[in-house]
């Protein structure tokens, strides 16, 4: 097991920030997640640092799918990254927080004519335009507010990423994107600079999530370069940005082996320093999009178990008072995590069990065949690194409201997100 961060164990007891995850609890209640802001920052200022931000010609752009609250826009905003949303809800989080509307990337594969409308209102820096609809309709709304908006085009450039399925996203056949079969690719920069109230700025691409192996992001750089070679050539045109997205692994348990974010920095520029020699094309300004990678890891769900039940001879199930309404991952994906006991974290009588979530759902299961301290009703589970995808992808299934979160540091907590009460669930209903 891997603590991350500011995670500590004093006395059995499990500390994240310099505060006890026991008062936490008996602060603001359980399901609760717990995120360093210690660890998040840090995480901004080593991509920062290691894409070479500071020297003033690439950027780094949080993707905030993975977690977008208005407290996490504020810090993104203080260590000077750029931020990549992908729907009004998330635009209109970045833009109530007062986050920079011209460092906003908006992605998306079916924008809304109203998100489109929106995002140009707004003022935003980048449309990753996806296909030849979204590109007319970007024009046509920005004539009409007299602007001209700056786009980037989303390619597939056909690389395997080695991950789950769902979150392969640069193969042929991803629903994302334009492809480089038949020529699309040279249709779609042509209608873009025919059209007056578009600027081509550069091509994106994105291979994929929770990747560990190197190579396929230099395989990126090198097909994408060799694009933007052959633009040149056939179109006369170069282009100025190249966005390779993010997807950058993390550890979750002991079958993981994620690289250093640095080494992934560095292999991005390494090729693109030596592929735009080869190609004797101008160095695009470099983008990557890092989310999971940033907050991943800073991320603590804490639960309370309830009841425990034995299966003779079968298994052993301790109950939570959470489950695929706060972390669908399990579910979704297989995703496997760590945990321990928050309130006797060093305990040595060891049990192996299944930690179920309270849904009526059979396939409602946080971890398998876990071994976790010897579980007792009211003790405190600590799920560790589930600051990506939880809170973002968190539901009311079965009516239960979202749980709170919390930002520490310092020995102090804040709430940044409210408990939902059960009146909070029903404010959008109506009788008949």
């Amino acid at each position: 097991m891997k603590l991350f961060g500011t995670m500590k164990i004093e006395n059995e007891e499990l500390y994240i920030g310099g505060v006890s995850t026991l008062k936490l609890v008996k602060e603001f209640g359980t399901p609760l997640y717990v995120m360093d802001e210690e660890l998040i920052r840090n995480n901004c200022r080593r991509y920062y640092k290691g894409f070479k931000v500071d020297k003033g010609q690439n950027r780094v752009a949080y993707a905030g799918k993975a977690f977008l609250t208005i407290a996490m826009c504020q810090i993104i905003n203080e260590e000077g990254l750029c931020l990549d949303v992908v729907s009004g809800g998330e635009l209109y989080t970045a833009y109530k927080s007062k986050f920079p509307m011209e460092k906003v990337l908006f992605h998306g594969n079916n924008k809304t004519l109203e998100e489109i409308e929106m995002g140009i209102k707004l003022g935003v820096g980048r449309f990753i335009a996806d296909n030849f609809y979204e590109i007319e309709k970007i024009n046509e709304i920005a004539e009409k507010y007299g602007k001209t908006q700056k786009i980037l085009l989303r390619i597939t450039p056909g690389i395997e990423a080695h991950t789950h399925a769902y979150i392969k996203t640069g193969q042929i056949d991803s629903k994302f994107g334009f492809t480089m079969l038949q020529n699309q690719t040279l249709q779609a920069v042509e209608r873009a600079n025919y059209l007056k109230n578009i600027e081509l700025m550069g091509f994106h691409c994105h291979i994929g999530s929770q990747i560990f192996d190197i190579q396929p992001y230099r395989d990126a750089v090198k097909i994408m370069l060799s694009l933007i070679r052959e633009v040149k050539d056939k179109l006369n045109y170069e282009m100025k940005e190249l966005d390779l997205g993010g997807g950058f692994g993390i550890y979750y348990n002991e079958g993981d082996s994620p690289r250093e974010f640095e080494e992934f920095c560095n292999a991005i520029l390494e090729e693109a320093e030596i592929s735009s020699k080869d190609l004797n094309i101008k160095l695009p300004s470099l983008i990557i999009e890092p989310g999971r990678s940033i907050v991943g890891n800073a991320g603590t769900t804490l639960y309370t178990i309830g009841s425990i039940k034995e299966v003779p001879e079968v298994r052993k199930y301790v109950a939570v008072d959470g489950g695929m309404t706060d972390n669908i991952r399990p579910a979704l994906y297989n995703a496997n995590y760590e945990c321990l006991i928050a309130n006797k974290a060093n305990s040595s009588l060891k049990e192996t069990v299944t930690v179920s979530g309270k849904c009526c759902e059979s396939g409602d299961i946080l971890l398998s065949n876990v071994e976790i301290p010897k579980a007792e009703s009211g003790d405190i589970l600590a799920v560790l690194s589930t600051g990506a995808y939880g809170y973002s992808m968190s539901s009311n299934y079965n009516k239960i409201p979202r749980a709170a979160v919390v930002l520490v540091k310092d020995g102090s907590a804040k709430l940044i997100c409210k408990r939902q009460s059960y009146e909070d669930l029903i404010k959008g209903e109506l009788e008949l």
